[in-house]
């Protein structure tokens, strides 16, 4: 079974690499771009759409203001930026927003940070390749008719892609992003050049359509409240930024200016294809209703529930490359696989921030260990599941799961901030070097600025998205909260309570005397072995116990005892109701109680077997009198193994596999220096 699951296995994700190699996993810059900063550069191909989404419930006319909003946007995100630069340098651990709130604002803002980002990765994940899902739907029928399974799966993709370790995913991501990026570049410069240089006209597709206001004449504060939704909305392109703070173990080195470039190149080409979609969706004349079949109108008639609305980057993808052309089928391409792989900053955000919380005590120990290819594979599937889950209930749709988004991302940027600032703080109180403190507060400034501007985000985005489904996500951290409180509480009473004294204790007194009991069925050569091996140890009483469910049986048992002359001295307890477990368990407290400073010993023969049906049919009873004595103080518990021919077999087999190399598992190395000639050779 071992050596069936292993070729899959090692096709699948590859060779086991040694815990040395971590080193080669590394990331250089040009490939965590991609890993790292594929959620926010891809939230283009969404973020400008969102905008127009809501400032289209007062009609066309709003869409003069998304110039605005732009801005606002790119001033919050040059901001954030320049904040994390400052994260990555002072910690570069990896903690990222958990690690700055838990030293500077206390254990409590740290896990309620922690909390936050977690489910913002879950939601990254669910938004992303349902968003994908759509984008691709809108060219095979399959695929938007099986919107649930078709997200299943590609999340099932690309949880095996990381499994099979952070470089190889990057390399696999690295391309589709570049073409992205590319792609859109060539689309703002190609429209830029018609529109400004050439003079061409260029249209959307929905430019000859008009937009039905839900509310007309919207003034005063409805229309503030509008704006400040619609900028809300257009926040989805922050969305991972603080994943490269959270990486900076994945760079190589120097890791903190490594991860620090990548953000500003991450920020710039973020913001240049945000403002330039949206001035392209103005130039272009794009058309986009939150209720399409009803509110976008041709010749003062709705489109009705046939009519299929686009994204905003498709539209202008076709306004200004043509429809069905080479340029707007590969944009169309890598904006859909784009999409899919921009929930790899989830994944690897997510395990890493995993394993230091599992490292604090605050989640499973298990998320702390790193898999065959080096990378947290627990914390891999946690995310897949999770998302999985997400993906099933919001039936994949990203209109319903996007009003999930944002909140936990700027919970964790403006708590990091304000834990920013509080660390400058303190480090100014000690430093007297003028050059060092110069720099600090120009690092304090702009984190200040960082927490204000991001708290005040927050404010507006929980005022204007939490009745549109904020309040799910609010909900996820508080019980992510929860739980995490109650691990961290379980770890610490279980160290409490294991923790050696100092002085003498009940633990590590000698008891008074031993009492050795061994358990037997049958006069047979495991009986025998374990009555050797109980001998072994010179307790100060031995006896051998067995249980009496059929009279003939222990009739032939006594009989055979006394036939061989076993110098131990046999106990049978009877058990009208054909018990076995409970008699020895009572059996065994009554000594406790009678002399509870004496140890009692039990030793219980089993059988070693080679196959998994064979576990099946043997030490069944021994298995429920083990779960049944380990929680009876001051008694030991010890397996007497006797291996059976199958085990033999078993053992042979594991030889084989051991000396058997999966595909992968071998490849030519490098030679480390010539090998040294025999002098005996000479001559």
């Amino acid at each position: 079974m071992s050596k069936l699951t292993d070729v899959p296995k090692r096709i699948l994700i590859g060779r086991a690499l040694r815990s040395d190699r971590l080193g080669e996993t590394l990331l250089p810059k040009r490939i965590a771009l991609p890993v790292f900063a594929s959620d926010p550069l891809s939230s283009v191909a969404y973020a400008p759409g969102e905008v127009l989404l809501v400032l289209s419930i007062a009609g066309v006319s709003a869409y003069h203001f998304s110039p605005w909003i732009a801005v606002a946007v790119v001033v919050l995100m040059f901001t954030v930026v320049a904040s994390y630069r400052q994260n990555v340098h002072a910690y570069p651990s990896g903690g990222g927003d958990y690690e700055v709130a838990n030293t500077n604002l206390g254990p409590r803002a740290g896990l309620t940070v922690a909390s936050a980002l977690l489910v913002d990765y879950v939601l990254t994940v669910a938004v992303s390749i349902s968003s994908g899902v759509e984008n691709l739907g809108s060219a095979v029928d399959f695929v938007i008719e099986h919107k649930v399974l078709s997200a299943m799966i590609m999340i099932l993709l690309l949880t095996l892609m990381n499994l099979r370790g952070v470089k190889e995913s990057g390399n696999l991501f690295a391309i589709p992003t570049y073409v992205f990026v590319g792609a859109v570049f060539v689309m703002i410069a190609w429209g830029a050049w018609r529109g400004l240089v050439m003079g061409d006209t260029m249209e959307a597709p929905t430019a000859g359509l008009e937009i039905k206001a839900e509310h007309q004449g919207i003034a005063g504060f409805a229309l503030v409240f509008l704006l400040l939704r619609a900028f809300s909305s257009g926040c989805a392109a922050l969305t991972g930024v603080e994943a490269i703070s959270n990486g900076v173990p994945a760079f190589r080195k120097p890791k903190s200016k490594n991860a620090a470039t990548t953000l500003a190149l991450m920020g710039a080409l973020a913001v240049t294809m945000f403002c330039g979609i949206i001035g392209l969706a103005m130039a272009t004349d794009v058309k986009m209703a939150e209720k399409p079949a009803t509110d976008l109108l041709e010749n003062g008639v709705p489109v009705g529930s046939e009519y299929v609305q686009h994204p905003v980057i498709s539209q202008v993808a076709e306004a200004v490359f043509g429809n069905g052309s080479f340029l707007f089928i590969v944009l169309a391409a890598a904006t859909a696989l784009v999409l899919f792989l921009a929930a790899n900053t989830a994944y690897n955000g997510f395990p890493l921030l995993g394993s230091i919380l599992a490292q604090d005590r605050y989640l499973p120990r298990q998320l702390h260990t790193r898999g065959d290819r080096l990378a947290f594979s627990n914390g891999i599937v946690l995310l897949a599941g999770a998302a999985m889950l997400l993906v099933w209930i919001y039936d994949a749709d990203s209109t319903k799961l996007i009003q999930l988004y944002i909140v936990g991302v700027f919970v964790s940027f403006t708590l990091s901030q304000i834990g920013m600032v509080r660390h400058w703080n303190r480090h100014l109180r000690a430093e007297r070097d003028p050059a060092a403190r110069r720099r600090m507060h120009r690092s304090r400034a702009i984190n200040t600025f960082g927490a204000f501007f991001t708290g005040m985000v927050l404010v507006v985005v929980l005022a204007t998205k939490f009745t549109h489904g904020a309040w799910v996500a609010l909900l996820g951290m508080v019980i992510f909260y929860g739980t995490m409180s109650a691990i961290r509480k379980h770890y610490d009473r279980v160290s409490e309570e294991i923790a050696a004294a100092e002085g003498p204790s009940d633990d590590s007194v000698r008891p008074s005397r031993v009492h050795s009991i061994v358990l037997v069925s049958k006069v047979h050569k495991p009986t025998l072995r374990a009555l050797a091996f109980a001998k072994l140890t010179r307790s100060d009483r031995l006896e051998a116990l067995s249980i009496s469910v059929d009279p003939v049986e222990t009739k032939a048992l006594r009989e055979e005892w006394e036939r061989r002359g076993i110098n131990v001295p046999l106990k049978i307890l009877d058990s009208p109701y054909r018990e076995i477990t409970r008699p020895v368990v009572e059996y065994v407290k009554g000594l406790r109680s009678e002399n509870p400073r004496d140890a009692v010993s039990v030793y219980i023969p089993e059988y070693v077997v080679g196959r998994w049906y064979e576990h099946l049919l043997h030490n069944q009873s021994a298995l429920r009198l083990k779960g049944r004595l380990l929680f009876t103080p001051g008694v030991m518990v010890t397996s007497v193994p006797y291996q059976l021919e199958s085990s033999e077999l078993a053992k042979r087999r594991a030889k084989k596999r051991a000396e058997w190399n999966a595909p992968g598992a071998v490849r030519r190395g490098p030679v480390d220096a010539p090998r040294p000639k025999d002098p005996a050779a000479k001559g």
